[in-house]
């Protein structure tokens, strides 16, 4: 049974920091290429930032290039993403996404098969 589990969001003020935590198990080859999303209420789920499986690879959006930063440690099964200067903007439900049939960066929503249960970061303005 594949299992995504996020942790470590939560509430903080405008230009803070947060890292997120992704533990994937259930997958023969750990963590395969990896994403996160996001979605703030009323919106839909929009992609944040990727990572390919060997870690060489990353893509953001736009709006968090320079701020997030996603990394993996393969030996921990765990996918990570690192938020500074956080913005009332950021304020969404995250989430972690897998697909284990591909090994590079992805970063449309319907690339991903497996997905977290989601973790709630809000910034206070």
């Amino acid at each position: 049974q594949v299992q995504l589990v996020e942790s470590g969001g939560g509430l903080v003020q405008f230009g803070g920091s947060l890292r997120l935590s992704c533990v994937v198990s259930g997958l023969t080859l750990g963590t395969p290429a990896m994403g996160w999303f996001r979605q703030a209420p009323g919106k839909g789920r929009e992609f944040v930032a990727a990572i390919s499986w060997t870690g060489s690879d990353t893509d953001y959006t736009d709006s968090v290039k320079g701020r997030f930063t996603i990394s993996r440690d393969s030996a921990k099964n765990t996918v990570y993403l690192q938020m500074n200067s956080l913005k009332p903007e950021d304020t969404a439900v995250y989430y972690c996404a897998a697909n284990p049939r591909s090994f590079r960066v992805l970063t449309a929503r319907s690339d991903y098969r497996y997905w977290g249960q989601g973790t709630q970061v809000t910034v206070s303005s």
